[in-house]
Parts: structure tokens; sequence; C-alpha cells
């Protein structure tokens, strides 16, 4: 018997009522099912099904247990036939979905329209604060997440949706908007970094020790939103991905300058747990997810 056909036998069993109703609707002989039936008793220590007169009926523990076994078989089925073909429109499922805040802010609402549009039984619980902990997706928790950098776990899968170039925002009339922007110039602003863990370091600093400049960063922002505010009422300078951050730099008014020196770009990967790789509603998420983040490199007025 497969490990499955137990507990499909014992469901039958408990809906028809008798073997030979069971062996019928499973396409077994009788004799098969009584064997089953057998075994089913000696696993659970009860007789499941007992004769009165000319027909049998459930015992009190087999009525206890009849609703429970055959949400499970129809648990079972629905997994099964869900690798066969996807029903958007029957679909009924929560995704977690936790992207650094810029990308939360730039995709979150394109995200929710199209999910909506194609799946409106879908619900998306949208995280603008991601955390620092993969056993996060190994234990379900979130379903998808974004990351600059390759996960480390096997068991992460991981796929590049596009690489963001560096760019210096300031407010306006700021003082570095004027005339040449040189690397020296840059370094002796005074700077913010984006960082939840609160770090005053980057890989800027790194570029910049090459040639022999320091900047001084005076505060670290944990999000983008809040460091970008930041920058527009102050002469803070703020360092930050180009795509993902343009609209709202955009709303805010901020001017926007190429820097002055050669800047690692920041590559942008969408993560998540390898128990998905086949699941077909997580595929249409993630596939969705990834055309709605490209959107966001594609060249103006592409």
């Amino acid at each position: 018997m497969g490990a499955q056909q137990p507990i499909t036998a014992l469901d039958a069993l408990l809906e028809e009522g008798s073997v030979a109703g069971a062996a019928a609707r499973l396409h077994v002989t009788a004799p098969a099912m009584s064997r089953s039936l057998g075994r089913i008793r000696k696993a659970t220590g009860d007789q499941i099904l007992v004769r009165t007169g000319r027909s049998m009926v459930p015992t009190t523990r087999a009525l206890a247990m009849r609703a429970e076994v055959h949400a499970l078989v129809q648990q079972a089925h629905r997994l099964l036939s869900a690798q066969q073909k996807l029903d958007l429109a029957a679909l009924d499922r929560v995704f977690t979905v936790r992207w650094h805040d810029a990308l939360t802010a730039a995709c979150g609402t394109a995200l929710t329209t199209v999910v909506h549009h194609q799946a409106p039984g879908v619900r998306l619980r949208l995280s603008a604060e991601p955390g620092t902990d993969d056993h996060e997706l190994r234990r379900g928790e979130v379903d998808l997440e974004s990351s600059s950098s390759q996960p480390t776990l096997p068991d992460i899968r991981h796929r590049l949706v596009g690489t963001d170039r560096l760019v210096v925002a300031v407010r306006p009339g700021h003082p570095l908007a004027e005339g040449l922007l040189s690397p020296e110039r840059y370094a002796a602003a005074e700077h913010l970094t984006v960082s939840r863990r609160g770090s005053l370091r980057d890989p800027i600093d790194d570029a910049l020790t090459t040639r022999g400049l320091e900047r001084r960063v005076v505060a670290a922002g944990l999000t983008a939103a809040f460091a970008l505010q930041l920058a527009l009422d102050t002469d803070l300078v703020v360092t930050l991905p180009d795509a993902v951050t343009r609209a709202a730099r955009d709303q805010l008014g901020l001017v926007t300058l190429p820097p002055p020196l050669q800047l690692p770009d920041v590559s942008l990967y969408l993560l998540w747990h390898q128990r998905y790789d086949d699941d077909c509603a997580h595929i249409w998420l993630r596939d969705l997810a990834t055309e709605t983040v490209q959107a966001l490199f594609a060249p103006p007025n592409a």
C-alpha cells in the first residue's frame, strides 16, 4: 500500500459505511479493502466500523475523527492537483513579501494591483523592514525577500532581477549642486548612510580610501525614506541606489547628482526557500514580482 492509502481508505470507509462501498469507491476489491480495515483497526486500536444487524456503523472514535480525516484527504488532493493547474480566480492564499523599504515604496503598489487583478483571493503582507535572518524563509514565515547579496544558506534560492547604480541626492540649493562635483568636494561634505543596523560605514568609504580620501558620516538612517527626508531638511548628503529611489526623490524634489568617483553597482536579488521551487502559486507570484521590479530598470519612455 502507498503511504497515503490508509488515510484514503479510512476516509472511504467512514464516508461509505461499508467495506463494499469503500472498495467500489476506490476501485479495489472487497477483500483488499477488508485487509485495509484490519490494518487501520490494528494501527488505531479501534474497531472503526462495527456490524449492527445487516449494516455497519462507525464507532464513537470513528465519528469523532471523520471530519478531520476527510479534511486531510481533501487537502492532499488539493496539494497534488495544484501542481497540475493553477486556478488564479479560485486561489485563496496569503503571501508575505519582505522587501527593502525603498523597493516596497517603489513597487508595492504595482505588485498589489496586479496580484489583486489576477487573483482576487490572494492577500499580501508587504513588509518594508527586511530582517537579518534567512531562517524566517526556512520557517515559511516569509515567502519572498529582497537582498543586495546572494544567500549563503544552500536551501535559499535566489534570482538576480536588476543591477542599480548609485547616485548622490541633496536638497535644492545645496552647495554641492553648484559647480563641478569633484571627489574632494564630495568627501568634504557631511554624509548620511542608510543602514538598518546603524552602520556608519559602507563600500563608498572603501572607494574613497583608494583615492586617499575620507568622508565624515554624521548619521545613519534606518530606511531610505527617512534618509531622503533628512537630506531634504539638512545639508547632509545621501548616496543610494538610483532606480528604487527615483520616484521618492522626484516626489521630494531632491537634486540628483552623479557620483564623482567609480562606485560599485548594487545588485538586487529575490530570495525564497527551495520548498517553493515547484509551487505553482509561488512561481506565479515571484514571476509577477520579477516583472514588477524589472520595470524599474527599464529606460524612460521604453
